[in-house]
């Protein structure tokens, strides 16, 4: 009898490869129910129809492969992108915090420079604001008395 065979191969035709692998068990109740509906006027009744073993062809293979790790990267893409999507919105919620309390931008530069101090293999170069100097610019072109 052909017709099991057939219909097995006409329903995995018409389906995914993810779909084989997580809904087999719905895939085994419709083949059951066609060849059950296809079998009953020869009076045969189809108790149970299991889905084991599915090969497929080198060539289908490789393109369900290709399909599968283009899905993977799109889905890795997605991710990355909503990850930089929330962190631009924190920065632009620490921005704002920061522009309302200039000490806080101070402190953290200054938090920011005891971060990187820790590390004694590297050289730290960090700009000092002139306005700091200027206060001893002044005295130094005072004539002395």
């Amino acid at each position: 009898m052909l017709t099991p065979q057939t219909t097995l191969r006409s329903v995995l035709g018409q389906s995914e490869l993810d779909e084989i692998l997580s809904h087999r068990d719905k895939l085994n109740a419709r083949l059951q129910q066609i060849v059950d509906e296809q079998t009953d006027p020869w009076g045969v009744k189809v108790s149970v129809v299991e889905i084991k073993d599915v090969q497929l062809p080198e060539p289908m293979q490789r393109a369900m492969a290709a399909q599968a790790e283009a899905e993977r990267d799109r889905r890795a893409k997605v991710v990355h992108a909503d990850g930089e999507f929330q962190a631009s919105q924190k920065l632009v919620e620490a921005a704002a915090i920061l522009a309302q309390q200039p000490a806080a931008l101070q402190l953290r530069y200054l938090g920011t420079l005891k971060e990187i101090a820790t590390e004694r293999t590297n050289m730290v170069i960090f700009p000092i604001p002139i306005d700091l100097f200027s206060a001893f610019l002044g005295k130094a072109s005072e004539p002395k008395k």
